[in-house]
This record gives structure tokens, sequence and C-alpha cells, in this order.
């Protein structure tokens, strides 16, 4: 079921106005985060529309899991952080996603909550472009 209002079943516009799509993995859709305050931060989205990861089979949610596993090993990879910060909310966008947050001692947010959308950093197109294909090389996305 697709919700015509949502911006990870509709993408286009909706989607762009914060993510860029990276690829599309078994369960779910990556988006690098348009705001890189935190460096490699990524959305990891279900594929279906469901609000609660209770409305998954166990099934699916272990298959979810192995996905956005698979991100945050790329985001490692990719990135070193010090810890990744994992973000499940939607309280008024009903669609199952995670916000994947690399996070660095010493540096923004260490030790606190990461913010929504701080607004602190866009990256330009170019920077944009390379960081997706980073991610695509390390995730095998062909």
């Amino acid at each position: 079921m697709k919700d015509q209002n949502c911006a990870y079943c509709m993408e286009g516009e909706l989607v762009d106005a914060f993510g860029i799509k990276i690829c599309e993995l078994d369960t779910c859709k990556v988006y690098l985060f348009r705001e890189q305050s935190h460096p490699g931060r990524v959305i990891v989205a279900h594929k279906k529309h469901v609000s609660e990861i209770i409305e998954l089979t166990a099934e699916e949610r272990s298959a979810f899991m192995e996905d956005i596993a698979k991100v945050a090993q790329a985001m490692h990879d990719l990135f070193h952080p010090d810890k990744v910060n994992y973000g499940a909310y939607g309280d008024t966008g009903h669609h199952l996603h995670f916000h994947l947050v690399p996070k660095y001692r010493d540096q923004y947010e260490w030790g606190g909550v990461f913010a929504m959308n701080p607004g602190e950093k866009k990256l330009t197109d170019a920077e944009y472009e390379e960081m997706v294909k980073r991610y695509q090389e390390k995730l095998e996305i062909k």
C-alpha cells in the first residue's frame, strides 16, 4: 500500500526536499540526508508503508534490521564514526524509517541527542554526488 501524501512512498519532490536517493536494498530505500552536520547521515525507509515496526512480520523485521546493519557497516567503513545514533520517530510522518547519524567524539552534538534538522551544513551538488557514489560502491549497487 502506498500513501499518496508520504514522501517515502511517492518520492520525487516530496523526498527531494530533505534527501537524495542512494539506492534500494531488499527491504528499504536509502537516502542521503541533505543536512550534513553529521557527515554521512542517511535515512533508511522501509519499502512498505507501515507506521510501526510491529506491523511487520518477524521475517520482515529481521530482514529490515539486516539492511539497516548493512548501511551502518557502510557508514562505519566510509566515515569511521565513534558511534552511530539510530533514530526512528515519525510522529507526523507515519512511514517506518530510521535516521542513521554518525557521531564523533568532541564534535557536533557528541554526548547528546541529534537535532532532526539543524540546518547547519549543506553540501554542493558535486559533494552530494560523491557521497552518494561512495555509498553505492560500498553497498555494491550497480
